[in-house]
């Protein structure tokens, strides 16, 4: 437990700060249920697919190759007559992201949850890929693709959790730069990954009025956690966050993967949509984070790129 998680206490749902996947799933049977999940091979992901594995329900794990999600899917929990699916998805090539979909829709399963876990962070330089500054390309457009794609396979009262995080806050001032997205006109690192990461929740938010009813879309912030997210951050930076950071501030990644699987899986979600969760509750976000007209221009931005792409 950081020192500051000794002074968080639980909130409206019974849990906070501290709780574990582990322990927002305790007592639910997801047997019969289905997920995916991106970046399942490490970090959060990796906790996210052991967890949902550990509960019972079937796993359709995506990684940048099949060979990474299916060694990830090897480690964890498969019930009686459960075989969890590895699928090749990268995030960064539309090709890629769309053949994941066409692989799903062939499966004909039916999907419980679309956990959209996975993302690059801080990129030290710009670096612009299909003519998109490479987080903004990732994290959003990649995301939007397979989301978009496989909204015909959620279930009745499918779930969509896109991981956002606080470092929205940390956009550039417009929120997000629709008429710069190569990063042509400036770039700054973390302004780059926070306008990626606020683009999560608006599209969660965007989502959320298009989805007939039953069906939820929310963004959620995990915490601050030392994983290979962080592996572009300054190496002095990324010593000291893994070396004193935890004991001061940091999340375990059992801690981080908490809301993410509380919002996917827990019957106490399951009216909730459009909305941003922090520590296994619902939670303010920043004043652009709240904007439907950005929400709605970047819906029609998006829509425009994936046309292109």
């Amino acid at each position: 437990m950081s020192l500051i998680g000794m002074f968080q206490g639980a909130g409206p749902t019974g849990f906070g700060y501290n709780s574990t996947a582990e322990m927002v799933t305790e007592g639910l049977d997801l047997t019969g249920k289905t997920y995916l999940v991106t970046g399942c091979n490490s970090g959060l992901g990796f906790e996210t697919i052991r967890v949902l594995g550990m509960r019972g329900a079937t796993v359709i794990g995506g990684a940048r190759t099949t060979e990474k999600a299916a060694a990830a899917l090897a480690e964890i929990t498969a019930a009686a007559g459960v075989t969890h699916i590895p699928l090749a998805c990268e995030l960064s090539e539309p090709a890629s992201v769309r053949a994941a979909v066409e692989t799903v829709r062939g499966l004909g399963v039916q999907l419980d949850a679309i956990i959209a876990n996975a993302g690059i962070m801080a990129l030290p330089e710009r670096t612009v890929q299909h003519g998109f500054e490479l987080q903004f390309l990732t994290n959003h457009i990649g995301h939007s693709i397979l989301v978009l794609g496989l909204l015909e396979q959620l279930t009745p009262k499918g779930r969509v959790v896109m991981l956002s995080s606080e470092a929205h806050r940390q956009a550039y001032s417009e929120g997000v730069r629709l008429n710069d997205l190569d990063a042509a006109g400036g770039y700054s690192s973390w302004g780059a990954y926070g306008q990626s990461k606020i683009c999560n929740l608006l599209f969660a938010k965007a989502l959320a009025k298009r989805l007939p009813a039953g069906q939820t879309a929310n963004a959620i912030h995990p915490g601050v956690i030392p994983t290979n997210l962080a592996r572009h951050m300054p190496a002095f930076v990324d010593t000291l966050m893994k070396s004193v950071g935890t004991a001061i501030a940091l999340k375990t990644i059992p801690q981080g993967a908490a809301t993410q699987v509380y919002v996917a899986t827990h019957p106490d979600a399951v009216t909730v949509s459009g909305e941003y969760w922090s520590h296994c509750n619902v939670a303010k976000a920043s004043a652009k984070g709240r904007d439907d007209a950005l929400a709605e221009a970047l819906w029609e931005k998006t829509e425009a790129i994936l046309r292109e792409l």
